[in-house]
Order: C-alpha cells, then structure tokens, then sequence
C-alpha cells in the first residue's frame, strides 16, 4: 500500500517532534485536522500502522505519533450501551454492517481498528491502530492491542493475549500472518512476528527475548522474535545460569511442522465462519 498522505505525515511529524512550549502548541494545533484524518484512514483500513513489502514488514511510525496525538486532542466523553456506561476518548467502530463484519457481545472494536469482510469478533478487544484480515476469529476474551496486525483466516483462541505497540514510534507491532493458530492463553507481545500458517500450541509466551528453540534436528537452534512460518510450537523451559545457580526459564520449542491433522484439530474457526452461527456474514469476501 502506497501513502499519498504525504502532507499529512509531514503535519503529523512535526507535531511530535515539536519541542516544548509555544512551539509544540502550535504545531499541534496545526496538525488537529491531520490527525483526525490519519485516523479516520486507519479506522477505514486506508492506511495501516505497518505491511508487508516483499520479505520484510515496514511500519509506518507517523501513524502510531498520530494515534498518540489524537488520545492527547480528545476529552473522554461518557456514552451508554444499553444497561452499560462507559467514559472514553474513542468511540466503538460503528459500521459493522457495511463491513460485514460479526460482532458478538460485548465484543469491542475501537474506532481507529479496522476489521476486513469476514471477521468474527466474539466478546474479545480490539484496540485502535489493529488491522484484522478477512475471515480472522478472535475468540472470546482474546485481546488485539494497537497497532497489531492481524493477517487473514488467522484464529486467535480464547484468552489470548496480543500486545499493543505504538512507543516508540517506528516500533514493530505484533504481527500474525495468514492462516496462523494462535492456541488458548498465549501471549504475544514486544514486536514478536509469527509467520504465515504457524501453530502455537495453548500457553506460549512470546516475547522478544523468548528463546525459540527449533528442536527437530539433532541440535537445538536458537533464535528469538519470530515464530518460523508452518510450524507447531509448543511452551517449553530452557536452562539458563544465574549468579544463584541454575533455574528453568520459559521458552517456545518448535516441534513439527503443519499437517493435515493440525488442521483438523484447528477447524474450529472454519465452522464458526461457514455454519449458520456467522448469519448474514456465510456469503462475506473471505479474501485470497
């Protein structure tokens, strides 16, 4: 995706990087209309906070330094859903219809998110800046923090927990690519990149110093930050010596590869979007 936004990211820009004082008022007050517009354009899936470019992902740090700027220009309002009230600088997204998207109660999706035709959002989070591809399940009280990026026909079981980067700008958000399970309980957070069709099994913790270990040769490789594409991986303990002596601590240990079976115990997201609980969404674009 290109950005003819030019002038905005410029706006945008020096209003963050403005120093203190009158000059920093100023050049906020001159970006307000640029801000609201960046996020009008993330909540429309115009722009995204970052995209894949060939191998490599680039994010696009003006538009977290606007997500920023917009909490910092808005008063939290008070609003009611139903017997709910609520105190917020965002509303929730609100053309859920037109987007075809389901969202089940209280499933929340924040204004500044974007969610693709397709995607199933039970009574899970997803906070602005996120972008969920087509036919994606967050599954109950999964959470979507900003910024994240979400790919298509991705399940994100129950529970788990995706966390939100916008500081410093030009940080790598959580990235899950197409086609990944992300098993009940896990937590992925500080950048981490799972690849395309990966499988990580129920109560993974994956930070950016995790150890991931592969251990299908005959010797452990080690990497850290990123989950290889098709693989399964499973929570696992790593020995690691401290100056009171030696102790386990977590790791991610890569087991196998993807299989026909793996699908099948992973099926679960392909009945919820193909059976009638999906209602009106069973003939929603379900991308490539």
């Amino acid at each position: 995706m290109s950005h003819p936004l030019g002038k905005l990211e410029q706006q945008i820009t020096r209003a963050w990087e403005a120093a203190d004082g009158a000059a920093r008022s100023a050049a906020r007050s001159a970006a307000r209309e640029a801000v609201e517009e960046a996020v009008r354009s993330l909540d429309q899936g115009e722009v995204r906070v970052a995209e894949k470019q060939g191998e490599r992902w680039i994010v696009h740090g003006w538009l977290q330094m606007a997500i920023l700027l917009y909490f910092a220009q808005h008063e939290a309002e008070f609003t009611e859903a139903g017997p709910l009230a609520f105190r917020d600088k965002l509303p929730v997204k609100r053309d859920l219809t037109a987007r075809q998207v389901r969202v089940v109660p209280p499933g929340t999706a924040r204004y500044g998110s974007f969610l693709e035709p397709g995607v199933v959002l039970m009574p899970g989070y997803v906070n602005i800046g996120a972008y969920v591809g087509a036919g994606s399940l967050i599954d109950t009280w999964a959470t979507i923090g900003s910024g994240a990026q979400i790919g298509r026909e991705v399940h994100i079981s129950g529970g788990v927990g995706i966390g939100g980067v916008l500081e410093p700008p030009q940080a790598r958000p959580v990235i899950v690519e197409d086609g990944a399970f992300i098993g009940s309980r896990c937590i992925l957070v500080e950048g981490v990149w799972v690849g395309a069709g990966a499988v990580l099994g129920a109560g993974c913790v994956v930070t950016a110093s995790t150890p991931i270990i592969d251990v299908r040769g005959p010797r452990p490789e080690v990497g850290r930050g990123r989950v290889p594409p098709g693989c399964v991986a499973i929570p696992g303990t790593w020995p690691h010596r401290f100056p009171a002596g030696e102790f386990n601590v977590p790791c991610v240990l890569i087991v196998g590869e993807r299989k026909a079976s793996t699908d099948r115990k992973t099926q679960l997201n392909e009945i919820l979007r193909e059976f009638p609980l999906v209602g009106s969404l069973g003939d929603a674009p379900r991308g490539e």
